[in-house]
């Protein structure tokens, strides 16, 4: 199944469901990395969950930032996803490796740790962004996140995120989140019923892994309260975009001194990109020619 998110409703509007399917996308970001198995499982659901919130955004270049620090080996986490599908992150310690917790599954939690904090900025397009921070309850992301969407944002939510790794890398990934809008959140009765099918959904990949599409998936979970699949279904990727260009612009706010030793002592610099892994080069011409445009444009302003 390709990387995709689908929307729907259910409960005429009075509940909200996204799914996710990351698979590919998470694998792309194992490789840019070299994650380790729960390095990966750490980094795929929190992109996964970035993808799920940017979902109900209105303007085409809203973004979603999650930063997750936790006393754990792993360290921090970011990652940045937008309405338009594309989201990229990375991890602190990406080789960090921990045996299976008592379930023998990969333990997030621990890698994580449990003692931290999510870091959520919202930016709509236009004005300030909205950020919000809440402390971690597991570390296992997905209940660390419900937990900023109830305290945060006051819906009463249910997110579920899941990687699943094989011997040849991701094998299945992505996330589902559910939502009770103001309008259906005096039901009683209909919360309650969401509430025991939720519980017992605690797991996504092996849905994935089952072959089972999202849509099969909604009809599981909401099919009997009305459920309408939104046409569009939208597809989802690592991108990422940085650039040399890009580099040679953070580069040139180094300064002309800065520069010149680059120059003098290394004879050209290099950069890595934090969120892609992507390693840029430039020579002495290059630092030599942005020097001369720092002159240059000094030059111009004294003029003025």
């Amino acid at each position: 199944m390709a990387d995709q998110l689908i929307r729907a409703t259910a409960a005429a509007g009075g509940i909200r469901v996204v799914g996710v399917v990351t698979t590919r996308l998470t694998e792309v970001a194992r490789q840019r990395h070299q994650l380790s198995y729960v390095a990966t499982a750490a980094l795929g659901r929190t992109m996964a969950a970035g993808l799920l919130l940017a979902s109900s955004m209105k303007r085409p270049q809203s973004r979603v930032n999650i930063r997750v620090r936790g006393d754990g080996p792993l360290g921090g986490i970011l990652i940045d996803a937008g309405l338009d599908g594309t989201v990229r992150g990375y991890v602190d310690n990406p080789t960090v490796e921990l045996p299976p917790n008592r379930v023998g599954k990969l333990d997030v939690g621990a890698a994580v740790g449990r003692q931290g904090y999510v870091y959520v900025v919202r930016d709509v397009g236009y004005g300030y962004p909205y950020s919000s921070t809440v402390e971690l309850v597991s570390g296992e992301i997905g209940e660390d996140l419900t937990h900023y969407l109830a305290t945060s944002e006051q819906t009463p939510s249910a997110l579920v995120l899941g990687v699943f790794m094989g011997s040849q890398g991701v094998e299945a990934a992505g996330g589902l989140l559910l939502q009770i809008l103001p309008r259906a959140a005096e039901d009683e009765e209909m919360v309650t019923t969401l509430e025991n099918r939720l519980s017992a959904l605690t797991v996504f990949t092996p849905m994935l892994r089952a072959n089972k599409t999202l849509p099969q998936i909604f009809e599981d979970l909401v099919g009997d309260m009305g459920l309408e699949i939104l046409p569009e279904t939208q597809l989802v990727r690592f991108h990422c975009p940085c650039s040399f260009d890009r580099m040679l612009g953070a580069l040139k706010m180094l300064g002309e001194e800065e520069l010149q030793d680059m120059i003098e002592k290394d004879h050209g610099a290099e950069a890595t990109c934090h969120f892609c892994n992507q390693v840029y080069h430039t020579d002495s011409d290059q630092l030599a020619q942005l020097i001369e445009d720092l002159r240059v444009e000094r030059q111009q302003a004294g003029q003025r």
